[in-house]
């Protein structure tokens, strides 16, 4: 197990973490749940190929919980909704914080 497509999921996990905990707000943060959704995918056939359970198990449960990130912060209407106007406040905030500085 130190071909391809575990690099490509290796290397696609710390890119969606790393998209994830940078918090550079919450669009950001759904397409980090994409990358992983992705990354899912490949482990998966990785776990297919090598005839590895645990791992397709693993990746099976990590598929479901990072879809429902994906619908949480990219395509559920309401959230949505939320997500534009918490972005138009932060920015607010942003510039009332920079101008008392």
């Amino acid at each position: 197990m130190n071909g391809p497509l575990e690099w490509i999921g290796a290397i696609g996990a710390i890119v969606a973490a790393a998209m994830i905990a940078l918090d550079l707000g919450r669009r950001v943060t759904g397409w980090g749940f994409v990358l992983f959704v992705a990354v899912s995918v490949v482990w998966i056939v990785s776990g297919v190929i090598n005839h590895t359970v645990p791992l397709i198990a693993q990746n099976g449960i990590l598929l479901a919980i990072n879809a429902w990130g994906v619908w949480q912060y990219l395509l559920n209407p309401k959230k949505k909704r939320e997500i534009e106007k918490a972005e138009e406040i932060a920015e607010e905030a942003k510039q009332e914080v920079e101008a008392e500085a």
